[in-house]
């Protein structure tokens, strides 16, 4: 029987009323119903139904040349709003470098292929190949932060492989081999260690129906990617894989969606949702998550960017509104405070006032010590000549805080970075609901707008946004939350805050879960520079060898 979990505050009755303002659809709809739905289609997976590829994937250990049965756009929900979207695609590995390999009991990485909250139809119905960003999915949450590491870096190339036949798709692992050797993508590389690697499709905010009603604003993402998980669990036995590890990979805000998925596995609140979508009734929960530069606690965030990025000035050259911008960053801090958080490594408890000593010595020094460390001598007097405010000493840099953000430079975005008082930014179209294309999800922009200092919210928008911050969950301890996480972001990604990251992985850690966190230095938005060590971390958590 399915686990429950019922978490205090919001509850699965609050959630259920909401179905209609997600529009979320039922065959037989009429008008209003997207092309492409309908059913109901059968829960049971057929495993005589594939084709079969072959791929040579570069990894830390070298070249390796995977053959693997390939099952392509499975509808993973009886009743399909669009079976484009909710339908997911399965490769398994069966043998590599001509070694016959049984992925019957091996891990599953789900790879999340969503960039900026939008939908993400399954690839092979889509007929498309994603990459670069981690799990196939596209930068969102605003325009890719820049940065590469240094020249000759260890990070460039994760495990110092480049792409091994150039620049090309494995199809069903939502990966593009990149000809620069910068990036190589999660699903590629478990495919060559013996994994299971399933790409599910999924409504985003840009869904629209015919009669011009939305049917994919929140939480129809994480709604759906609930179901996926919840088909793969189904057909333990039939689909390939152990489905007690299940990883989920996503950047941006696939990798919101990863944390998401991970720290909300068995919710109530999502039961209406998916009982409507005719979901197959077993457990949702997944074992570990990996994320690259999430976007993610969204109510919030406008705070946190506020607080870091606040004195920067736009590309323009002008600082962003610093009446808006000074009270934003003051409210982060009786936020930061109301999460009580212990940072890593012993450091305490992280307040606003000392949150960039933290960021500092846990992460941002780490990283460059880690990158300079590991360049030839002349490469690193070179980087460090064009960069004279960093100190290096004993093989360690060190920086202050201060120098940190005139490295970095402007700010990507303008006040407030989210929730936009033009309800123009993603994360407004987000929450919009089937007749509004965007809303405001906080109340300071709400009330600026407006001009009413006691506006409230839409009704249906606190269960909504809660469903959409794996914050929620993990401050409430769900107990079927996934125990192991894996984040990562580079240091100069201006999309969101790094407290963002930093508070994610604190909160894991805090409640005993195993964390694998650090930063890139020099590195963009939700790049990917030690894909290898990803994989051997699965593996060591799983046991699992092939």
């Amino acid at each position: 029987m399915r686990r429950r979990t019922v978490l205090k505050g919001l509850t699965a009755a609050a959630a259920v009323p909401l179905l209609a303002a997600c529009d979320a659809g039922t065959p037989g709809a009429g008008a209003g119903s997207p092309s492409g739905s309908g059913g109901p289609f059968s829960l049971v997976f057929d495993n005589s139904k594939y084709t079969v590829h072959t791929q040579t994937v570069a990894t830390g250990a070298g070249a390796r040349k995977v053959t693997y049965h390939f099952y392509a756009a499975i509808p993973y929900v009886s009743h399909p709003v669009n079976t484009e979207y909710q339908s997911l695609d399965v490769a398994v590995p069966v043998e590599i470098d001509g070694r016959a390999v049984a992925a019957s009991h091996a891990p599953i990485l789900f790879n999340i292929n969503v960039g900026g909250y939008t939908s993400s139809p399954v690839m092979s119905a889509s007929g498309t190949a994603s990459g670069g960003a981690p799990g196939g999915g596209t930068p969102g949450g605003g325009t890719p932060g820049g940065g590469t590491p240094p020249a000759g870096a260890a990070g460039g190339a994760p495990g110092g492989a480049a792409g091994a036949g150039g620049t090309g798709a494995a199809p069903g692992t939502g990966i593009t081999v990149g000809s620069n050797g910068q990036m190589v993508d999660n699903g590629q590389l478990a495919l060559a260690a013996g994994y299971v690697v399933v790409s599910p499709g999924c409504r985003g905010r840009d869904n629209v129906a015919k009669s011009g009603r939305y049917y994919g604003k929140a939480p129809a993402a994480i709604v759906d990617l609930k179901a996926a998980v919840r088909y793969v669990r189904y057909n333990q036995g039939r689909l390939p894989g152990n489905p007690d590890w299940i990883v989920s990979s996503g950047g941006s805000a696939g990798g919101a969606l990863s944390t998401l998925l991970a720290a909300s596995g068995d919710s109530a609140m999502y039961d209406g949702y998916l009982t409507q979508l005719g979901a197959a009734r077993v457990s949702d929960a997944i074992f570990a998550s990996a994320s690259y530069s999430p976007i993610t606690d969204l109510d919030h965030s406008d705070m946190a960017y506020e607080w870091m990025y606040g004195q920067l000035p736009l590309s323009t050259g002008k600082l962003a509104d610093q009446t808006y911008s000074r009270q934003l960053a003051a409210a982060f801090s009786g936020y930061q405070a109301s999460l009580g958080l212990r940072g890593l490594h012993g450091f305490g408890q992280l307040s606003a006032g000392n949150y960039a000593d933290y960021l500092v010595t846990a992460y941002l020094q780490p990283a460059a010590s880690k990158t300079l460390g590991a360049l030839t001598a002349a490469k690193r007097g070179a980087y460090l000549k064009d960069n004279p405010w960093i100190t290096w000493s004993g093989g360690r840099a060190t920086f202050t805080w201060a120098r940190f953000l005139g490295h970095i430079g402007t700010r990507l975005k303008s006040v407030p970075a989210f929730d936009s008082f033009t309800l123009s930014n993603a994360e407004n179209i987000e929450f919009g609901d089937a007749t509004s294309n965007a809303r405001h999800f906080t109340l300071y922009s709400l009330r600026h707008t407006t001009g009413d200092p006691h506006a409230q919210l839409a009704s249906d928008l606190p269960a909504k946004i809660a469903m959409m911050n794996p914050m929620y969950f993990l401050a409430r301890k769900n107990p079927s939350r996934a125990k192991n996480w894996w984040i990562r972001t580079g240091t100069l990604d201006t999309n969101t805050a790094h407290t963002v990251v930093g508070n994610l992985a604190a909160r894991a850690a805090n409640l005993g879960d195993t964390v694998n966190s650090s930063m890139y230095w020099d590195g963009g938005h939700a790049v990917n520079y030690d894909a290898p060590e990803f994989i051997r971390w699965v593996g060591a958590l799983t046991g699992y060898t092939g």
